[in-house]
């Protein structure tokens, strides 16, 4: 709560100078701003609501982790002014275009927004102790991490940090102050649109927390490492992943592994997700109880990008884990 009253008041703090001021420029060419993967283009969205629409640059159903550009896509980057994504942890086919696009478009990596808690990446789909992760709640510097932002460094961290709701109002601070900058003539609009956003997180964030409460104990297994954020804000028990990279395969000893650990702790559920083949799951939970369910970190290709979508993700997302895990 403290951390939000905080951004409530730094946004308040904002609409005001904003008011203040003269408009001076807008977006000079079009598309203007946009965002690699949904939930981030949805934050964006509901600042620039009422002023402009970003462009999506990963597409639903398709997976950051081994997008590959397309034409379209190099003409979409090279017109904008603004690019907000995740960072290079996530997003590595963006590196090198935004790296030649350097000094012509401004990218705004939110792993290294001000305030934003990471999280280190866990050690295999077993999750064994980390030699970081008692570390892991002062990574809270001003670009997010103890160091300065150095992505080689930087490559041992979580970068699904939109899946924590909190760390989602931290980005819109950050989505608010560069388009502030960039489109001065509606800093105030930004503003006063990133306080109805922020309020609408917290509202968000009480609401998961007080669904997922009666099922925190209950231990499953996802497709791969992306819900940490999740399980650390909430405090559920989450045992394991079916796969360490979601881009190389499984081998038969690995899946003997997450076999037998479904068995030992009675894993109550499995998810798979929608970018990948559901098969993998199907045989590792053949012949336990263990239930199967679906988890979409992106949002997919059903949901609608705009700005009401990273609220219908986040909510898909709990309400897929607690009726797996409850068992209704």
């Amino acid at each position: 709560m403290y951390f939000n009253l905080l951004s409530m008041k730094w946004l308040r703090k904002a609409l005001a100078v904003g008011l203040l001021l003269l408009p001076l420029t807008g977006f000079t060419a079009e598309p203007g701003v946009v965002a690699s993967i949904k939930p981030l283009h949805s934050l964006v969205a509901g600042v620039m609501q009422g002023i402009g629409e970003p462009l999506l640059l990963v597409p639903g159903g398709a997976s950051p982790h081994d997008y590959n550009l397309r034409p379209s896509d190099a003409r979409t980057l090279n017109q904008a002014q603004v690019v907000f994504w995740i960072g290079p942890e996530l997003e590595s086919f963006l590196v090198k275009p935004l790296h030649n696009a350097k000094g012509k478009v401004r990218a705004v990596a939110l792993l290294d927004a001000p305030g934003v808690i990471t999280l280190p990446l866990r050690e295999g789909g077993a999750w064994e102790p980390h030699q970081h992760d008692h570390d892991a709640d002062r990574h809270q510097g001003q670009h997010g991490h103890d160091d300065p932002p150095d992505h080689d460094h930087e490559a041992s961290h979580d970068a699904h940090i939109w899946l924590d709701p909190v760390n989602a109002s931290t980005m819109v601070q950050q989505i608010v102050a560069t388009l502030g900058e960039v489109d001065p003539a509606h800093r105030a609009d930004y503003a006063r649109n990133g306080v109805a956003l922020i309020e609408r997180l917290e509202q968000l964030n009480q609401q998961i927390a007080a669904e997922l409460a009666p099922v925190k104990d209950q231990p499953y297994i996802v497709f791969h490492d992306a819900y940490q954020y999740v399980e650390r804000r909430y405090g559920l028990n989450g045992v394991g992943s079916v796969v360490l990279n979601p881009e190389q395969r499984s081998g038969a000893k690995r899946i003997a592994a997450i076999r037998s650990r479904i068995h030992d702790l009675k894993v109550r559920c499995v998810f798979s997700e929608p970018q990948f083949e559901p098969a993998l799951v199907a045989t590792v939970i053949e012949g336990s109880p263990a239930r199967r369910g679906v988890l979409d970190p992106e949002g997919g290709a059903e949901l609608a990008a705009g700005p009401d979508a990273y609220f219908q993700l986040l909510q898909k997302l709990s309400s897929s884990l607690r009726n797996c895990l409850s068992g209704s």
